[in-house]
């Protein structure tokens, strides 16, 4: 399978992976061949990348950290827990969140032993999935590089549980906020982004006093948008005040934000989230957290095409568990003619070999 940008697909090109829709259902089946109809679907969904199948990436394997099966049954229930506790009486709030906590409780057993148990860099693929509401996809994947980042860190199981929760509630403050802006299709005003800010404040006391759960995980909620210099919100903590678990929501929470699709900005790749990230390291972001990050979670995903400073171009076509930022390559190419046959280069064994650019758009002519 080839990772490729959905500008670059064409008609007859064949889907290499499946995409599911919010309900867990194929929306278009691997397989299947595109035309220009599905295409145009695609893009009117804001799908940014897809897999195909090429002669170029016969072999290589695509496979997500968390099982589609998995991933769909804990968004779902996230989902179920967010509409609850908004529908719910303001006497049974805490009641209902009591309840849904508990349910999210066992899907969170079964994320950390998944993770627990992965001795891969963690791969996550949003554009497989394409949901109605951003938030719930968001909450998910935010637990999942959260979970991976603590294990890299070691932390024990019963942190690893608060951490886990943190995430997947911390954004359950939103369910106070108007519906008009958490799903305007365009960037919100100065007054708008005020009120969104709140959702750390609202979040806090709906969790503040659940019996069942740590009062860290309310101060998760509360503190995913403080910043090491004191630029963030809701309080302008600085860096000795901001709990470590909230640190790295904080981390998990800004990546996923830059690597998924929102309708007002494109998705881009993680490596380049990363560099993005990078700009604010020890300012905005901890350093160790975010260290952490790079080094549990894929950069270049399995099917990337790869331009390197020689003129060399290769595709993935496995990850290195030693180093994620140099994976194992099939060159194809050397000094811009097509190779007759095709050779694996491990990264790693040349570690000032730079790789220059992701490039998404390549297709091969013969493909």
């Amino acid at each position: 399978m080839q990772l490729i940008a959905l500008e670059a697909v064409r008609d007859g090109m064949t889907l290499g992976k499946t995409i599911w829709n919010d309900a867990g259902h194929p929306l278009l089946q691997q397989g299947v061949r595109l035309n220009e109809r599905s295409i145009k679907r695609l893009e009117q969904l804001n799908v940014q990348y897809i897999y195909i199948d090429t002669a170029l990436s016969k072999g290589i394997e695509v496979v997500e950290t968390v099982p589609h099966t998995v991933r769909n049954g804990v968004v779902k229930e996230i989902r179920q827990s967010f509409e609850a506790v908004q529908k719910a009486d303001k006497k049974k709030i805490a009641y209902v969140l009591e309840q849904k906590a508990y349910a999210l409780s066992k899907d969170l057993d079964e994320l950390i032993k998944i993770i627990m148990e992965s001795g891969e860099a963690l791969m996550v693929l949003s554009d497989a999935f394409l949901y109605d509401e951003y938030i719930y996809q968001h909450s998910f994947q935010v637990t999942l590089y959260a979970l991976a980042i603590a294990k890299h860190l070691k932390y024990s199981e019963k942190d690893l549980k608060t951490i886990g929760m943190g995430a997947l509630l911390h954004d359950i403050g939103k369910i106070s906020i108007p519906q008009e802006i958490l799903q305007k299709p365009s960037r919100l005003t100065e007054q708008e982004y005020e009120e969104m800010k709140e959702h750390t404040k609202y979040g806090f006391e709906l969790l503040r006093n659940l019996y069942t759960m740590p009062l860290l995980v309310a101060h998760c909620a509360f503190q995913h948008h403080e910043r090491l210099d004191g630029t963030g919100y809701p309080r302008g903590l600085t860096e000795k005040e901001i709990h470590p678990f909230a640190k790295i929501i904080a981390v998990a929470d800004v990546f996923d934000a830059l690597s998924s699709t929102r309708v007002y900005r494109k998705k881009i790749l993680p490596v380049e989230c990363l560099k993005i990230m990078a700009k604010g390291e020890g300012t905005e972001f901890d350093p160790i957290v975010l260290e952490a990050l790079r080094k549990c979670i894929v950069h270049y995903p399995n099917g990337t095409i790869l331009q390197l400073e020689d003129e060399r171009r290769g595709i993935v076509i496995r990850q290195n568990p030693i180093n994620p930022l140099r994976p194992v390559l099939r060159v194809f190419e050397e000094q811009g003619q097509i190779l007759k046959a095709t050779y694996e280069l491990v990264l790693i064994d040349f570690p000032t070999l730079k790789i220059v650019e992701v490039q998404a758009d390549y297709v091969l002519n013969k493909q």
